[in-house]
């Protein structure tokens, strides 16, 4: 029985829909969700993102919090949330072996060829490396 679900959130549709079904899955099951949002930087390494980290983290943590109760009011009793920087489809798979998670779940956004190509896929990298079951919400 799945007992603490992953969800990677960007706040786009898809991340919200997937929010949305790790929430219903964890009321059914009396588990908890974990809310991982994963900023991304480019320039700069780790100084920047240490810098970062400390000016605007704690506030875009609460931010973040706001978001996922304005989805679902009652949120802050069922999730868990971290703002942190990486990649993304690296910082969820590292995040199920810290955390003990059981379950992943991820928005899926439709791409062209070339986007992908350029950009990668979280969810096939996602797939193909993780050790628990994935949903992948469309």
């Amino acid at each position: 029985m799945v007992k603490y679900s992953l969800v990677g959130y960007d706040g786009s549709d898809a991340s919200r829909r997937a929010f949305q079904f790790a929430i219903d899955l964890a009321r059914c099951n009396h588990g908890r969700v974990r809310v991982v949002s994963v900023l991304q930087v480019t320039e700069g390494g780790a100084d920047v993102s240490a810098l970062l980290m400390a000016d605007s983290g704690t506030q875009r943590a609460r931010e973040l919090l706001d978001e996922l109760t304005a989805i679902v009011p009652d949120a802050n009793e069922l999730v868990d949330v971290e703002l942190t920087y990486g990649s993304p489809g690296d910082v969820l798979l590292g995040q199920i072996e810290q955390h003990g998670v059981d379950h992943l779940v991820i928005g899926h956004t439709e791409r062209g060829a070339l986007a992908r190509w350029l950009l990668g896929s979280v969810s096939s990298n996602v797939l193909a490396k993780a050790h628990v079951p994935v949903t992948v919400v469309r």
